[in-house]
């Protein structure tokens, strides 16, 4: 065996134990999150067997629309497999069905304001940002949240619908704020 045959068996072989590992990986319910409104890093999909619930980190689908398609325009969100091509979001939800959200300078849920809620009208790159207008949340649906300032979700574009949850998000090796 030649040695370019030998390094071509040895990165054929390679590959295919990297596949591998990825899909079992992926099978495990295990993904990376390279977003800062959570530590980066690799996380863990939980089977939620119960309702998602105010207070659940939570992997979630977002809707296909104008909306999310523009987040996508705009490199808020990233590609994935959910409906529409797009990735799952890492968020907490916030609220759910039958709660009140007043959004203004931050955001108030039922009467109390939501730590880490300031909202911001334009994004980093100084372009418009149109905060959700507020209101009761429609049942099935979910605000999402996150602590990190810069993050894109409810605050911006408003309760989704609960049932994109893929399940809870859990840490497993993770890096950074």
């Amino acid at each position: 065996m030649t040695i370019r045959r030998s390094l071509l068996v040895i990165l054929a072989v390679g590959s295919s134990l990297l596949l591998a590992v990825a899909g079992a990986g992926w099978c495990a319910g295990l993904r990376v999150n390279m977003t800062p409104s959570y530590p980066r890093g690799l996380w863990r999909i939980e089977p939620l067997d119960r309702p998602a619930a105010a207070g659940d980190l939570v992997f979630i689908c977002p809707p296909v629309t104008a909306e999310f398609e523009r987040a996508f325009a705009r490199g808020y969100i990233r590609r994935g497999l959910c409906a529409g091509g797009l990735g799952p979001l890492v968020k907490t939800i916030a609220a759910v069905g039958g709660q009140h959200v007043d959004v203004a300078d931050q955001v108030s849920i039922d009467g109390r304001q939501l730590p880490d809620s300031d909202v911001r009208h334009t994004d980093a790159a100084g372009r418009p940002l149109a905060p959700f207008a507020g209101g009761v949340i429609p049942a099935g649906d979910a605000y999402l949240h996150s602590d990190f300032a810069g993050s894109y979700d409810s605050r911006y574009f408003g309760p989704i619908p609960s049932s994109g949850v893929l399940g809870l998000a859990r840490p497993v090796f993770t890096f950074g704020p």
